[in-house]
């Protein structure tokens, strides 16, 4: 089916929240899981992940479009943008016009594109906030894949990804049920046979206010606070992280 996978982006793409030390950085990730099925039906597929945590969409753009061109994919994920709508004012519209450009030069390489929408957030009372920003971006991503004929994975529509549980502690990064779920959809769009299906997560359990201001304090100490500190002083969660697969290397089915 395809014969040399890249994928490119940011935590999202490194496979954050996904945490197995048998991975490079620690990580797994929907893409490592979609690399895994592809290779069990084309053992000579080759996998790169130039993806690095914590990187805006400019810095993926600069720093990974290159490479994956020298690559010579003909199989490219691309997400990036979702660190930018956390910042307190982006230009989405300046934004998009990059990522245009950008998906415009993959696709002209020949490769199958694959993109996606950002997720819908209205469960949660922190990135309830951002719906709107996070509508017009996803509106930039079908347009942009529409004149270039790349795929979109629309996790916007995917309501199962609505449940807390998918996500990991920090409730900015997919957990494993959430990796999954993504793997899933990536390999759907491509036309893949035999889809892995996610195991169907139990009813939620109804929780008391008092417990959920506890759970959301916890968070706030643990996640947000050392988030806010990190904008402060100018560091990032990827500072010092290198591309866990910087070259194309056979993947062993799991």
């Amino acid at each position: 089916m395809f014969e040399r996978f890249v994928a490119v982006g940011d935590s999202f793409t490194e496979g954050v929240g996904d945490d197995d030390p048998a991975y490079p950085n620690g990580v797994r990730g929907w893409a490592d899981r979609v690399a895994e099925s592809l290779a069990a039906a084309t053992p000579a597929l080759g996998y790169a992940n130039l993806a690095v945590r914590g990187r805006l969409l400019e810095q993926v753009l600069a720093e990974q479009l290159d490479p994956v061109l020298a690559l010579r994919p003909d199989l490219v994920t691309l997400y990036a943008g979702g660190n930018d709508l956390m910042r307190p004012r982006p230009d989405v519209d300046r934004l998009a016009e990059a990522y245009d450009e950008a998906v415009g030069k993959l696709a002209a390489s020949g490769a199958t594109v694959v993109l996606f929408t950002g997720v819908d957030g209205v469960e949660d009372p922190v990135f309830r906030k951002m719906r709107g920003r996070t509508a017009v971006y996803n509106e930039h991503v079908r347009l942009i894949a529409a004149q270039h004929g790349a795929l979109v994975v629309d996790m916007w529509a995917m309501r199962e990804l609505r449940d807390r549980r998918m996500w990991s502690d920090d409730r900015i990064h997919l957990g494993p049920h959430g990796h999954r779920a993504v793997a899933t959809a990536v390999l759907d769009v491509l036309g893949a046979r035999d889809l892995p299906r996610p195991a169907e997560l139990p009813p939620v359990p109804a929780a008391a206010p008092a417990q959920r201001r506890r759970e959301d304090l916890r968070w706030i100490r643990s996640h947000v606070v050392p988030w806010i500190h990190r904008r402060l002083t100018g560091t990032s969660s990827g500072d010092g992280i290198t591309p866990k697969r910087p070259t194309p290397e056979p993947v062993t089915p799991r």
